[in-house]
């Protein structure tokens, strides 16, 4: 029987490398919100030979991701492996001047969109498959306070739901990703030399070999 591999935030970065690097070894659920990107991803995937179901769809969108788990369930029963790649990553700011609108979005895709999915993944995995999220060391660092409160948060997150699952499962894996040449990072450091960065698709390789043994 194939396997499954649900990777939210699969449209661009390092989602996107996990989910066509998984396509050879399993059939990949690629969620987002950018159409386009998912059909770029889409044709790689099959020019490797492998297979999508993309899901152009908002994680923080309440009855969308019932409906994706619903059909998850409906098509293959289960999960093998899901890969929470998903991010806002507000603006950089002083913490004295974030902006509501950039915290209220981070909390809402960072903290409650992950908590939910959570939620509704985890009888998809059962005992048996693995749940995989990707840490970030910046919280704490000048004008990350958006981003890396949430982030830390939602690391938290995925550490109380490893403790609690260890003895039963799923197995929750929190991976830490080298600095890469992404899109978010040329972001927040404009100018950066990119040659000393690893690309996402090395990158996704390497997490890969710990990820799946």
């Amino acid at each position: 029987m194939t396997k499954t591999a649900l990777i939210t935030g699969a449209s661009r970065g390092l989602g996107a490398a996990i989910a066509a690097a998984l396509a050879p070894s399993h059939h990949v659920i690629a969620v987002a919100k950018t159409t386009g990107a998912l059909e770029e991803l889409d044709d790689q995937i099959q020019a490797s030979g492998g297979a999508a179901t993309l899901a152009p769809m908002d994680i923080t969108v309440d009855a969308a991701m019932q409906q994706l788990c619903r059909g998850i369930f409906d098509r293959w029963g289960k999960l093998d492996l899901w890969v929470h790649a998903a991010i806002h990553a507000a603006p950089l700011a002083p913490a004295d001047h974030i902006g509501a609108r950039d915290l209220a979005k981070s909390v809402d895709v960072n903290i409650t969109a992950t908590q939910r999915l959570i939620a509704y993944v985890a009888p998809l995995l059962g005992q048996s498959g693995r749940a995989v999220f990707l840490d970030d060391p910046r919280a704490g660092a000048q004008f990350f306070g958006a981003y890396g409160a949430t982030k830390a948060a939602q690391t938290a997150l995925a550490r109380s739901w490893q403790a609690e699952a260890a003895k039963n499962g799923p197995s929750v894996q929190i991976l830490t990703p080298a600095p890469m040449a992404t899109a978010t990072r040329a972001r927040f450091y404009p100018g950066e030399p990119r040659d000393a960065l690893a690309a996402p698709a090395s990158e996704a390789t390497r997490l890969l070999s710990d990820i799946l043994g």
